[in-house]
């Protein structure tokens, strides 16, 4: 069970410090306390309540099985991240973020294959039949490689979802991130936009001792959904088992109660299409877009209608290939879904 967000604790962290009032950002007025000695001072009751929310969308990300890649690369957090992150094997970017590193993303790839080659060069003998001046030169790309994309090496396809610590710092990767409809959660002091994220949690992300205190609560959240998909594999096998018993009861039923089975609602995750997250995804659940059927069924046009109702936020995100990606998922091909993904950056053809 995730540790329980405390209010006092989160103080103690120094969380409620914000930015000069002349640095501040008045879309994050309603996330402000007061101002004290010219400084903003963040409402730490709506920090938590923002932190809960966002925590629980991880998790359903984390146990649907995506990726959440984090990016901090100012000093204060880099070691914080790289230690908590790696705790529960998430990507993370904590160098130089590499302009393209979600748009142009086979080209990230290519840089990461170029490693495992290196590698497997030393391990088969060939780089010892290369000069003393060539292999000095492998070993300085390979080590290049390592620093600034060693962490996403295991990441084979686009993230589920971004954390990112200073949204002004990082604002490369929000802007790359918002292009490929991938979701954004983000620690975001006073003078950061709120209305580029997805989920905001106010804070202080100058302090290490603050980022500290909010990654804490993130990556135990994570865990727990990665231990939840981890128990869901487990019982898996025993489920299928255990189907046959129902089936055989369910025929010696009334037809009556076949028929009011059948009026029962499938409700999917639809966050498996890429380029929804958990938002969207409760935004269609209100619209009556349940299942993978009923995706697969609507129009652009149609879900263009939903997304713009919900506000402007959501109305400049591209739901072309939704109902062809939600296609296959409703016929089960999975592999051939996993595979369109992996092609197609971020659901956009």
């Amino acid at each position: 069970m995730a540790k329980k967000i405390v209010v006092k604790d989160l103080l103690e962290a120094g969380v409620h410090f914000g930015h000069l009032t002349r640095k501040w950002n008045p879309n994050m007025a309603p996330y402000i306390y007061m101002e004290r000695n010219g400084i903003h001072v963040i409402n730490l009751y709506k920090t938590a309540a923002k932190l809960e929310e966002a925590n629980e969308a991880l998790k359903k990300i984390a146990a649907s099985g995506r990726k959440i890649l984090f990016v901090a690369t100012k000093k204060q957090a880099k070691d914080i991240v790289s230690e908590k992150v790696s705790n529960v094997n998430m990507p993370y970017i904590t160098e130089r973020w590499p302009g393209g590193m979600l748009t142009n993303f086979v080209t990230i790839r290519k840089a990461v294959k170029k490693m495992a080659h290196i590698d497997r060069m030393k391990k088969d003998g060939t780089f010892l039949t290369l000069s003393k001046k060539e292999r000095l030169q492998v070993d300085r790309l390979r080590a290049k490689l390592e620093k600034n994309l060693g962490s996403i090496s295991e990441m084979t396809r686009l993230p589920g979802a971004l954390f990112i610590v200073d949204t002004m710092r990082e604002h490369i990767a929000v802007k790359e991130a918002i292009k490929l409809n991938i979701p954004i959660f983000a620690m975001a002091d006073t003078n950061s936009d709120p209305r580029l994220l997805d989920y905001i949690i106010p804070s202080n992300d100058d302090a290490s001792k603050s980022i500290e205190a909010i990654l804490t609560h993130v990556t135990e959240a994570i865990a727990e959904g990665l231990s939840e998909r981890k128990s869901e594999k487990q019982s898996g096998k025993e489920g299928e088992e255990a189907k046959a018993a129902p089936k055989a009861k369910k025929a010696a039923e009334p037809a009556t109660e076949v028929k009011a089975e059948a009026k029962t609602e499938a409700v999917d995750d639809l966050t498996k299409v890429e380029g929804i997250g958990p938002k969207i995804n409760e935004i269609f659940q209100t619209a009556g877009i349940n299942s993978f059927s009923d995706l697969a069924g609507k129009t652009e046009e149609e879900l263009n209608v939903v997304l713009t109702a919900a506000g402007s936020k959501f109305a400049s995100k591209n739901p072309a290939s939704w109902p062809k990606q939600a296609q296959m998922a409703a016929d089960g091909k999975w592999d051939e879904l996993k595979e369109w993904q992996d092609n197609v950056k971020g659901g956009i053809e």
